[in-house]
């Protein structure tokens, strides 16, 4: 049977979307399969109450390329993001700090707690827009494979060499202290208030199953550090309608250029035969042919399930189970008759309009971690809390509001083994909303619905392993040439005709879409397509 298209892209998450936007403006028949009813994979928004829109899963956006909203035209097809005003972080003695996006303001609440933060809290960020400025080409990079001869990956490692190389001494200092330090001893090297460094480090936790105090958590700080909104770093913003609308927007641009795309499309294995892919088998036994497959989903899925351990060396198959996919965190979405109050800041003021971390101490946090390291999600767990409604009034009737809560430390492979969530699911969500209802005694009789997602509940709706929305911790061995694994972060894999394009291979996890372009380009310039 001849092929019926140029590429088959597996998963109608925004990677995928991405990457057939992208094949597809440069005249490649395309199709994107999705098991799912709804695109966007973590990056969803859906009514799961009646009048009421949550981004389900992923609810914040901070990283998604520039570069790839000018390409594909996102604001022609839908695509508006709101800026979030400000970082809100109550504490249990009834202050409370926040850091807004002006400087001025942000320097007076520091001062609070320490005079010599305040006046130094400017050159940090400095110092950071610095370390991404350095790190942001290094994101559409194509990772080189160190253990290679071929002269061009050689190049590749010359060429970032030389750009390290070309950095001052004390930024080169810097740089290594990232990638080796964790986010609080990083932070210790800047600051001496506990309260800001605390609220500073749950940057580096987000997507790692690590503490604060684990090294190499610098990094991941640094990762979230890119976010960028209209050439602002350090930017973070909400899809208005939810972060769905970016996956929507994405499928338009990708439709518009000539993609198709199935929803309900389940696949059930990969067809490989002498070493190559060659299209895929969907539930039901219809086969779908392709000259290409490219895979948005996770390696685990993708090699070990829909290819078959038969089909792989024995190296790369051992290197695939390693990969750490770890998932640690769970979400509580409220729909809300009002907005509550926090009693250290009453009233509906603009410190709602951002987003609110409990984590009023590093000890508050390290707790939270050892709880979870022996297989028990956090009794007082790191909460990152936002209220969209608040500046986009579409995702819940008038009047009416509603709340996403990212929770950490919920750790997919409870002692009692993964297969409990549905019994502690309950459970864990009254705990989430004791700990926040402690800061915000209005909280409980302002809630008109709850749904809660435990990483088990992640898994099973998304199919994304253990819950992880990165696809896989975003941890020191498993970056760059490292991810997913060593010799295969170049997009291609052992399998001939079949690509990775998800947030398993570089640069990672967050609504990015640097993965699928990536993928993309290098598919492009490889005349395999």
């Amino acid at each position: 049977m001849a092929p019926r298209y140029d590429a088959l892209i597996i998963g109608g998450g925004h990677n995928g979307l991405v990457c057939a936007a992208y094949l597809a403006k440069a005249g490649r028949k395309v199709v994107v399969l999705e098991r799912r009813p709804v695109l966007g994979g973590a990056a969803v928004s859906e009514q799961v109450f009646p009048g009421f829109t949550y981004s389900v899963f992923s609810y914040v956006v901070s990283l998604l390329r520039p570069e790839i909203i000018r390409d594909l035209e996102l604001p022609r097809f839908g695509l508006q993001l709101i800026p979030l005003e400000c970082a809100f972080s109550p504490l249990p003695d009834g202050r409370s700090l926040c850091r807004w996006s002006d400087s001025e303001q942000t320097r007076r609440e520091i001062e609070q707690f320490s005079k010599r933060d305040a006046e130094i809290y400017p050159a940090y960020g400095q110092a950071m827009m610095q370390m991404g400025r350095f790190v942001k080409p290094i994101l559409s990079l194509t990772p080189p494979d160190p253990t290679s001869k071929n002269p061009a990956e050689l190049w590749e490692l010359l060429q970032l060499g030389r750009r390290f190389a070309a950095l001052s001494e004390e930024e080169r200092l810097l740089k290594l202290k990232m990638f080796t330090m964790s986010a609080v001893d990083f932070l210790d090297q800047w600051f001496e208030s506990d309260v800001l460094k605390a609220t500073m480090s749950v940057s580096g936790i987000i997507g790692t199953f690590q503490g604060v105090r684990s090294p190499g958590t610098a990094y991941v700080l640094l990762h979230h550090y890119m976010g960028e909104i209209d050439g602002a770093f350090r930017s973070w913003g909400f899809s208005r309608g939810g972060t769905g609308q970016v996956s929507l927007a994405i499928a338009a641009s990708a439709h518009h250029h000539g993609a198709e795309i199935r929803t309900e499309a389940a696949i059930e294995r990969i067809l490989v035969k002498d070493g190559a892919a060659y299209g895929v088998a969907l539930q039901g036994g219809d086969e779908i042919r392709a000259k290409l497959v490219i895979s948005s989903v996770d390696p685990h899925l993708t090699f070990l399930k829909m290819v078959g351990a038969e089909h792989l060396e024995e190296d790369f198959a051992r290197a695939i189970r390693r990969y750490k996919l770890r998932g640690s965190s769970g979400k509580v979405n409220l729909a809300l008759d009002r907005v509550p109050e926090f009693s250290c800041r009453p009233g509906i003021g603009p410190h709602l309009r951002g987003d609110v971390a409990i984590s009023p101490s590093i000890d508050y946090l390290e707790k939270a971690y050892d709880e979870a390291k022996y297989g028990a999600f956090s009794r007082r767990p790191f909460l990152n809390v936002v209220i969209p409604s608040l500046v986009d009034p579409s995702v819940a009737p008038p009047g009416k509001h509603v709340m996403s809560i990212f929770v950490q430390y919920a750790p997919y492979h409870l002692k009692e083994g993964a297969s409990t969530w549905p019994s502690r699911r309950e459970e864990f969500g009254d705990t989430v909303v004791d700990t926040l209802a402690e800061y915000c005694p209005t909280l409980k009789e302002s809630i008109l619905h709850r749904q809660v997602l435990t990483p088990w509940d992640i898994e099973q709706v998304t199919g994304l392993g253990e819950g992880n929305i990165f696809q896989g911790e975003l941890s020191l061995e498993q970056i760059f040439f490292l991810r997913p694994a060593p010799r295969w972060a170049r997009y291609r894999t052992p399998i001939r005709n079949l690509w990775m394009c998800g947030s398993a291979v570089h640069p990672g996890g967050g609504i990015m879409g640097a993965p699928g372009a990536n993928a993309a380009r290098d598919l492009l310039r490889s005349g395999s397509v």
